[in-house]
């Protein structure tokens, strides 16, 4: 049996699904391809959306149309801003979310939008010719014929579930893995690697002491993530306690037997989010690890262990939960596992997610070695945007790494060669203070509008809010305010400072020492403006100087990312480079700093001072 659609994806997790439904609103034939249709958009980890670094991603996500952050403010049952302590261009917005809410919401939208085939089979191969996919091959012998195909696995392919020392074939808890497809992918030239990632204990809340545990609410005034959502409240806490000494000793009395440490894993894991058996090996001196307890859901009684990742054998995870105060009696509803899984290596893919070695085959989510629900659905919503492009004849849409987080991910991920689960942080993006959640829409919906995944009247009315803000802004600058004795009233009044010189309401708002917001809300000048939209003005009108100096450097960095890199520099020689990177540069010989920014290791500010070096050799400045 043959069937024909524009564009396969295999695959029905948040990349794929992201990847289907623009497939589809850009008007071309999608098969969404999953081996069980009761998982689709399954959330199989923690029951969270966003955070640092990732809640940019799905502001992008959104702004370009997708449905991660929709999805989330629809099940979201906690929302609260990580990192307020910094600025507002490094703020991590978070959901707490309802999982069986965050499923139903994005399977109904994939289930219900017109081009969209839900084919519940198991893909075994793909359908090459010439060196290029024009189509699947199912199990049983079905084709499923088309101009492109996207691969979206996550941890299916060759995957592998431990618990101490059992082990069996599994994607993950109760589900079977996919083998005949890895071997096809090797078949055809791909080269493979292995990842691993890991998943805590589920425990009854009905059986946890939550008199012991520190509670701690959302928001007191919680932002959803989408434009398409109006309000969103809190509906839970989530609650912290911390594990004792004798943990430790528990988990030192059993490393033998744990399949990460006693060699059983091959793979590798994230750096950044280890198990708790590699946190005690690793920070012995560490005598408390933090441990976040949170709802999968209102009407769930299952609460995910957050800081307990651990493929520890079943009575070791028992014995160690019930050492941490407040789970002294607490039942489990699930073990924690680790599950080991093929990943296609890096550099086999353009920076548009295609295949360089099978044109019309596209890679997106965990199968590229990304760590995340944010950065799965990132990959996968361009996936499907460039696979329609590639089918049509158009050009990838790929946004700049100075222009998007979403541009940083796919260039971290197709351009360098990392060895391990890429999670994204602010941190890697070298003009985050210009990427801030509040830009967003203004940086990617025009994109998302032209492409045909946000409706014209939508994007109309989100850019007449910009126009309003800009033009507020505009007026707070103008609005000088000499020291009479009716201004110096009116200031003491409202920001309780005395005017002793001339100035404006936009300098009196960037002083660190006043109620902003509160002196804003008063303001005649923010009137037509809502409350996230003066947030928004007044955010900007206080880091307006640090955004102007990243804007000129991102500017002068624009310019020479073709400057040429002398065979003969020696970066030793540079002042304030680290070790790492200057191994880096040693060992891969980047040719111009454009291919200095993809070295592994590389830093925006590493990248800066080479950058000087250059210049003062004699380059454009």
């Amino acid at each position: 049996m043959v069937s024909r659609f524009d564009v396969v994806v295999v695959g029905a997790g948040h990349a794929g699904c992201e990847a289907a439904a623009a497939v589809a609103r850009m008007g071309a034939a999608v098969a969404l391809v999953t081996l069980d249709r009761r998982t689709v958009a399954q959330m199989p980890c923690n029951p969270a959306i966003g955070g640092i670094g990732k809640g940019h991603l799905v502001a992008e996500i959104d702004a370009l149309g997708g449905l991660q952050g929709w999805a989330a403010d629809r099940a979201g049952i906690q929302f609260k801003t990580l990192n307020r302590s910094r600025g507002p261009a490094v703020w991590g917005p978070r959901a707490q979310c309802d999982k069986a809410v965050y499923q139903q919401s994005i399977r109904r939208v994939v289930e219900r939008l017109r081009g969209v085939t839900l084919v519940e089979a198991e893909v075994e191969g793909l359908l090459i010719e010439k060196r290029r996919v024009f189509g699947a091959i199912l199990a049983g012998g079905a084709h499923l014929e088309a101009g492109a195909v996207i691969l979206t696995t996550g941890t299916f392919l060759g995957g592998l579930l431990h618990t101490g020392e059992e082990r069996r074939p599994g994607g993950r808890f109760g589900e079977r893995p996919s083998t005949a497809l890895g071997n096809a992918l090797a078949g055809a030239g791909l080269e493979l690697r292995r990842f691993k990632t890991g998943t805590p204990p589920r425990l009854d809340r009905t059986s946890i002491d939550f008199d012991q545990l520190e509670a701690q609410g959302g928001d007191p005034e919680p932002r959803p993530f989408s434009w398409r959502t109006r309000t969103v409240r809190n509906r839970c806490d989530c609650w912290v306690t911390r594990t004792p000494p004798e943990v430790q000793t528990v988990i030192n009395d059993n490393l033998h037997r744990s399949p990460l440490l006693s060699g059983a894993i091959e793979g590798i894991g994230p750096r950044y989010c280890p198990s708790i058996e590699d946190k005690v090996v690793r920070f012995p001196h560490h005598q408390q690890h933090t441990v976040f307890l949170e709802p999968e859901g209102i009407e769930s009684n299952s609460i995910y262990v957050n800081g307990l990742s651990t493929s520890l054998p079943a009575d070791v995870q028992e014995a160690v939960v019930h050492k941490v105060p407040g789970l002294e009696r607490a039942k489990f509803l699930r073990y924690g596992y680790a599950v080991e899984y093929d990943v296609v290596a890096p550099l086999q893919v353009g920076a548009g997610l295609e295949c360089l070695s099978i044109p019309g085959l596209f890679l997106a989510g965990q199968l590229l070695g990304t760590s995340g629900y944010e950065e799965a659905a990132g990959l996968g919503l361009l996936a499907g945007i460039n696979a329609v492009a590639a089918i049509r004849g158009e050009a990838p849409f790929i946004p700049a790494r100075e222009d998007a987080y979403l541009g940083v991910l796919m260039d971290d991920v197709c351009g360098r060669d990392h060895r391990e689960p890429y999670r994204m942080f602010t941190s890697r993006a070298e003009h985050r203070l210009l990427l801030g959640v509040d830009t967003a829409r203004e940086r990617m919906m025009e994109n998302g509008r032209r492409l045909g995944l946000v409706r014209e009247a939508a994007f109309h009315v989100e850019q007449a809010r910009w126009r309003s803000r800009r033009a507020a802004a505009a007026a707070l600058e103008g609005a000088r305010l000499t020291p009479t004795n009716a201004t110096r009233k009116e200031v003491f009044e409202r920001a309780r400072i005395d005017l002793s010189a001339p100035t404006t309401w936009a300098n009196i708002l960037r002083r660190q020492d006043v109620d902003a917001e509160s002196i804003a809300a008063s303001l005649e000048h923010l009137s037509g403006l809502d409350a996230e939209d003066r947030r928004i003005v007044i955010g900007r009108l206080r880091y307006d100087g640090y955004l102007a100096r990243q804007e000129r450097e991102r500017t002068r960095l624009h310019r020479l990312r073709h400057v040429p890199i002398p065979t003969d520099l020696d970066a030793t020689t540079i002042p304030g480079l680290s070790r790492e990177v200057v191994e880096a540069l040693a060992r891969d010989r980047p040719r111009t700093l454009a291919d200095a920014e993809r070295v592994p290791g590389m830093t925006p500010a590493a990248l800066a001072l080479l950058a000087g070096r250059l210049v003062r050799r004699g380059g454009p400045g």
